[in-house]
């Protein structure tokens, strides 16, 4: 199924605790990018509201020669707490958490993190496919994976698992990617639910946590 929710209403901030949910009604959001992975990322988590209720999980693929500065960037044009993943350190609602370079980032059942140095993954070390696989087996039907631009193809088998444990996936479009590799695999893989402009993706992303569809289904 593929659709384009409306614009978000930028007076919009906050989550009205009279117009949301008791709980949540996903548990968890992973996303995934590579080339132009910043803006993508800077466009996708700034148009989150500084309530968002669950944790976020994201693989950008870094050099392993450099240390990262991604999440103080991020952390600078989000109203959202970011941080670079440690082994151990636990899920909270409304932090995001980035890979380090050169470790693969894992999730647990209990909601804490870990980081492996196992194999690449198509090349790349973080992968997203070591990601979403994780999150498949501990949060099934609870996880929303987001694929944004990027080369090659990481990230199309970590779809396929978290479609078939229940949880659902979107895809930036072609129009909108700097590099349509990643979407395009994950697309061809039959298990994106939505393909959306990256403009409108944080924006979808709020709409199912918070209400489990979007806006004009």
């Amino acid at each position: 199924m593929i659709t384009n929710p409306e614009k978000p209403n930028q007076n919009d901030s906050k989550i009205s605790s009279t117009q949301s949910p008791t709980s949540p009604v996903f548990d968890l959001v992973a996303l995934t990018a590579s080339a132009d992975g910043l803006n993508a990322l800077t466009q996708v988590l700034s148009a989150l509201p500084s309530d968002f209720p669950v944790a976020i999980v994201v693989v950008q693929h870094l050099s392993p020669r450099h240390p990262s500065l991604m999440a103080q960037i991020l952390n600078r044009r989000t109203s959202l707490q970011v941080k670079e993943a440690e082994e151990g350190c636990c899920l909270s609602p409304g932090k995001v958490f980035i890979a380090p370079p050169d470790y693969h980032l894992l999730v647990n059942g209990d909601g804490s993190l870990s980081l492996s140095q196992t194999e690449k993954v198509h090349f790349v070390r973080p992968a997203a496919e070591v990601l979403f696989e994780s999150v498949a087996e501990h949060y099934q039907q609870r996880a929303i994976a987001v694929v944004l631009t990027g080369g090659d193809g990481d990230g199309s088998r970590g779809v396929q698992a978290i479609k078939k444990m229940g949880g659902k996936v979107i895809a930036q479009d072609k129009a909108t990617s700097k590099v349509w590799g990643m979407p395009a695999a994950a697309i061809a893989t039959g298990c994106v639910d939505w393909v959306l402009p990256l403009d409108k993706i944080g924006q979808a992303i709020t709409q199912l946590v918070v209400y489990g569809q979007l806006e004009n289904n």
